[in-house]
């Protein structure tokens, strides 16, 4: 082992500097970004929350809409850092993984970010889908809000079985 990180906050500074791989560097700034970004999304989202429903009975419904909250935040960005943390975890151990499995985890994290964003199109309410001539678009359109979770859960499993494969 080499020398520690201690904890979460730790290992990103620890993983772009162990790292050899650019294409994971720059991951490491965009999903940290990114990260930080959909973080303070929805802590503004769950504050409005609360003070929608601050004049509301406590319990059932109420504490389900803030919960949720908090578990949408930790699904979306867990995914987005877990390359970080798994890239800072495996040169700390310093255990023998494929050779690109840097560049692999990057390539799942971008996968998982450009998921969120389709996930976002798929569910867009009619009022901010905007007319378009794209064959595309009109397809994730009309497709049902639900398929919008579809995406995400998809590159989060490709990610774990990227992981899998190439550490050993």
């Amino acid at each position: 082992m080499t020398e520690a990180y201690r904890g979460a906050l730790g290992a990103f500074p620890y993983a772009v500097r162990a790292s050899d791989s650019w294409f994971f560097r720059v991951y490491w700034l965009v999903g940290s970004l990114a990260a930080l970004f959909i973080a303070l999304v929805v802590g503004m989202g769950l504050i409005v929350e609360l003070a929608r429903t601050a004049d509301l009975v406590r319990g059932g419904l109420v504490s389900f809409s803030r919960s949720l909250f908090v578990l949408v935040g930790f699904l979306a960005v867990g995914p987005l850092v877990a390359p970080v943390l798994l890239v800072a975890r495996r040169h700390r151990l310093g255990t023998a993984v494929h050779r690109q499995y840097d560049q692999a985890l990057a390539a799942c994290g971008y996968a998982f970010l450009a998921s969120l964003y389709l996930a976002l199109v798929i569910s867009a309410p009619p009022d901010f889908q905007t007319s378009t001539d794209s064959a595309v678009l009109a397809l994730l359109y009309a497709a049902h809000p639900l398929f919008g979770l579809l995406p995400p859960f998809v590159a989060a499993a490709v990610m774990i079985l990227a992981h899998r494969r190439l550490r050993g």
